[in-house]
């Protein structure tokens, strides 16, 4: 490792160095390093918050510091000192900007606003893709209870929320169907409702009324839905109190029928909580972190409970914490500025030096008494080992799906003869129907995995009709001009890939071939051969195929992208096609145009929610008119609606 580290410094100082100016008598030769710790020595000695910048001037790493000149003079000093994460951060800095303000606390509020804001290469960045939750309510006739990940443009219908603890809404949402037995199934009501149709399973195992076969009546099912939406939304333990109260209640009215039914409900509830139950919480609002660290990276773990429940977990993985004290400070700060939700309480596994400090900065954001604690016994030492050991196996589970990549991409390395290990792949489709909607898909793989940020999309715009091979130069082409405009970018277009692979045989890889050397694009090129049954093959190299169905993780890679960019383009694809389709039934009315009928379409979204429209919520879009409204509006309803 020390070998490796001398490497690393060695190759760091051979890559500042350059020619910057040459005066008489010879050349002089400056090192970047020695520029940028000259201007970090000028440096005030007050707190304030720095920003790294690389060639294209784009920031890569934001830090805070209670002396500026000192810290910042740290990273262009003796490089032997830092580790290799910070020694790759170092390779790319080429200026750097400066703020300065009155205190630490004010620098650390600064650096976690700027972080949010540009999302520095180098820093660590809590993302998850989980996404909001929201509360559908279905109203109407027949009410409906969902949970959903998006809010959608429908008529009778109420979002609640956002929710930053999804799992919370999907299993609260879940748990308040099975309790108050409504249906977990698509079916509309009451188009749906058959009383000659056969239940589902649910309703045998007590999870559903039967409302599809009559087995409940309208009066019924709303009033169950509207104490679902209470149950959910009050929070159980409350709504339990009070329903063993009305069970005493009834069973000393002799109401034995409405005592028995909430005898159910209360059982549903214990016997669903019973996995959520972890352990008897002193703290019923609390998160609790716990980092576990292997070979070169960290993994967090976030359990975060509310009103005793674990009502949600959050795990992050990331090159591995080396400075404890300032790399946790900034991840316990930078993970609520994504999850505003905050508890009374956050334990952390470690002993921090700036305990108050920190614990100052929570209690500012979230404009209450926020305590953070290290537990040295009892309930939180058995929460922080847990949180530990979560992240620990995510930890190892993920590393050992990033070595089974790696060695399957070392093998397609040797298989393709590269000269370079092939750690960002793009993959290219063209989908068309006879010519019509032509468009491409790009998608990358970066280290054996979808890096959907950098998926791109394209319209065939040289040409009208159908050809694959003038449709993939033309998009090489517009590719290698994206990366004349955006080289040195760390993300996009400005990445210069390691391999090419395009959905198709020799006909494919050798036009694009001619593209790459025409261009002077030195990426090697190879294609994604299909059998009759549309299943990938073999590679194709334009002149030869290369069989790997006997190396299995070789196949099962190129089978992933071949699969992955096929079903991108052709999602885009229909896409277009569905527009189209849609666009052309609009301009059958009298004054929708292209132009308006996107207006129309952009705005609700679908046929089924414009024909639901009034022509209020017509006249309130740019562009239409109280003609072309009314016109709209008779086309769909017809003139004799009512």
């Amino acid at each position: 490792m020390q070998l490796f580290e001398n490497w690393c410094v060695g190759f760091a100082d051979a890559l500042f160095s350059f020619y910057d100016a040459k005066k008489k008598g010879g050349n002089k030769c400056v090192s970047v390093l020695d520029v940028l710790l000259k201007k970090a020595q000028a440096l005030p000695e007050q707190p304030g918050v720095y920003l790294m910048k690389n060639s294209s001037g784009e920031i890569i790493y934001i830090g805070k510091a209670k002396n500026l000149k000192n810290r910042v003079s740290q990273y262009f000093g003796s490089q032997n000192r830092h580790t290799l994460k910070v020694l790759r951060m170092v390779e790319n800095v080429r200026d750097f900007d400066y703020i300065i303000v009155s205190t630490e606390f004010e620098a650390l509020v600064l650096e976690c606003n700027l972080i949010k804001q540009h999302t520095p290469k180098y820093n660590i960045l809590l993302k998850d893709d989980k996404g909001y939750h929201y509360i559908k309510v279905k109203k109407g006739e027949w009410k409906m209870l969902y949970s959903v990940k998006q809010k959608t443009d429908e008529p009778d219908v109420e979002f609640l929320g956002p929710y930053t603890a999804s799992e919370y809404v999907s299993s609260a949402v879940k748990q308040a169907l099975d309790v108050f037995r409504l249906p977990h199934c698509k079916k509309v009501f009451p188009q749906d409702i058959s009383k000659n149709s056969r239940p589902c399973l649910n309703y045998y195992i007590k999870l559903c009324s039967g409302a599809c076969c009559g087995k409940v009546t309208q009066k019924e099912h709303n009033e169950a839905v509207d104490a679902a939406l209470d149950f959910v939304l009050g929070g159980k333990s409350a709504t339990v109190s009070q329903w063993k109260k009305e069970m005493l209640e009834a069973s000393e009215n002799l109401e034995f029928e409405k005592a028995a039914k909430l005898r159910d409900r209360i059982q549903a509830v214990e016997k669903t909580s019973q996995k959520q139950h972890v352990v008897s919480l002193k703290y019923k609002n609390q998160d609790i972190f716990g980092i576990a660290s292997l070979n070169a990276k960290s993994c967090l773990s976030v359990l975060r409970f509310r009103n005793g429940d674990l009502v949600d977990t959050d795990t992050f993985v990331f090159d591995r914490i080396e400075n404890i004290e300032d790399e946790y400070t900034e991840i316990i700060a930078n993970f609520y500025a994504e999850h505003p939700d905050f508890p009374d309480r956050v334990c952390v596994d470690v002993q921090l030096e700036n305990f108050s400090f920190l614990e100052e900065y929570l209690s500012f954001v979230a404009k209450k008494k926020v305590t953070l604690y290290h537990p040295k016994a009892g309930e939180g030492v058995t929460l922080v080992e847990m949180a530990k050991k979560n992240a620990s196996e995510k930890l190892a589970r993920k590393m050992a799906y990033d070595d089974k990549k790696r060695a399957a991409l070392i093998e397609l390395q040797e298989i393709l003869q590269l000269k370079d290990f092939p750690g960002y792949i793009e993959a290219y489709d063209i989908s068309n129907t006879n010519g019509s909607e032509n468009v491409a898909g790009m998608v990358v793989f970066r280290n054996g995995r979808p890096s959907k940020k950098n998926y791109r999309r394209f319209m065939i715009k040289s040409f009208e009709g159908q050809d694959d091979y003038r449709s993939l130069a033309e998009v090489i082409n517009r590719r290698i001009n994206e990366y004349h405009l955006n080289e040195g970018a760390q993300e996009g277009f400005g990445v210069k890939p390691d391999l090419i692979l395009l959905d198709g045989g020799a006909g494919q890889v050798n036009t694009v071939k001619e593209v790459l050397e025409r261009r002077g694009f030195d990426v090697p090129l190879f294609g994604m051969v299909k059998d009759s049954k549309h299943r990938t093959r073999a590679i194709s190299s334009g002149g030869a195929e290369i069989a790997i169905n006997d190396n299995r993780s070789v196949f099962n890679l190129v089978a992933d992208i071949q699969e992955e960019v096929h079903r991108y383009a052709i999602t885009y694809h229909r896409q277009l096609k569905k527009k189209r389709t849609l666009g052309s039934i609009l301009t059958q009315i009298d004054g929708v145009g292209e132009k308006r009928a996107k207006i129309l379409l952009k705005s609700f979204k679908s046929i089924d929610a414009l024909s639901k429209a009034e022509v209020e919520d017509l006249l309130a879009l740019d562009g239409i008119n109280e003609t072309v409204a009314n016109n709209i509006y008779l086309f769909f309803r017809g003139e004799n609606d009512d």
